[in-house]
């Protein structure tokens, strides 16, 4: 068995006994003056003060990715569809009683450029204003026809498909073209309505 110096072991012993009596003081004055002392007081204060500072770094780091990826979004679309070539077809939708939208097919000179098919919510949303962006495209400057076939549910529950065309010249810019379903009060049935907007 190992024996300690006595020295050494006499200066442990000392240290120790007067850290507690320290500790004991401590505690003792802490109970004269009604209150305990709180030792995590300081360290839960500056944690609360990081977790702070760490949150509001994540937050400011949302903001610039958001940001960045909203720059990133518009210069692609800047390279993908220059504003002299560009075209882009909307769909919008005014009442609605007399046909229920379920899909648009779209046509450019001959060839299909776009297939949608809608959900309810979607409709809902364009009969209560909203606007869709069926299209954007890149054309050659010169006459181009456009044709838009419209697949939904007219009076009486009955399968409706009608198309609407437009023949357009593109110049200099961009062209937009809306797709508007209205409602032809006069003869009960839905109106389909492909124009230019100016």
């Amino acid at each position: 068995m190992k024996s300690w110096p006595r020295s050494g072991a006499g200066a442990a012993v000392r240290l120790w006994l007067a850290l507690c009596a320290a500790a004991l003081g401590a505690g003792a004055s802490a109970e004269d003056d009604g209150a305990l002392p709180d030792f995590r007081a300081g360290t839960a204060g500056a944690a609360a003060g990081d977790f702070r500072t760490l949150d509001q770094g994540v937050q400011d780091l949302k903001k610039l990715v958001a940001d960045l990826n909203r720059d990133l979004f518009l210069l692609e679309e800047e390279l993908l569809f220059p504003a002299n070539t560009q075209v882009a077809v909307f769909v919008s939708m005014d009442v609605g009683e007399f046909f229920a939208l379920d899909s648009v097919s779209l046509e450019l000179d001959g060839k299909e450029v776009a297939n949608y098919l809608y959900t309810a919510r979607e409709t809902d949303a364009l009969i209560k204003g909203g606007v869709h962006r069926l299209y954007v495209g890149n054309v050659k400057a010169g006459e181009h026809e456009l044709v838009a076939v419209f697949t939904g549910q007219g009076t009486h529950a009955r399968d409706y498909r009608r198309a609407a065309a437009l023949t357009f010249e593109k110049g200099i810019g961009p062209k937009y073209v809306e797709l508007t379903i209205s409602d032809r009060e006069s003869k009960l049935q839905p109106e389909f309505v492909v124009k230019e907007w100016e």
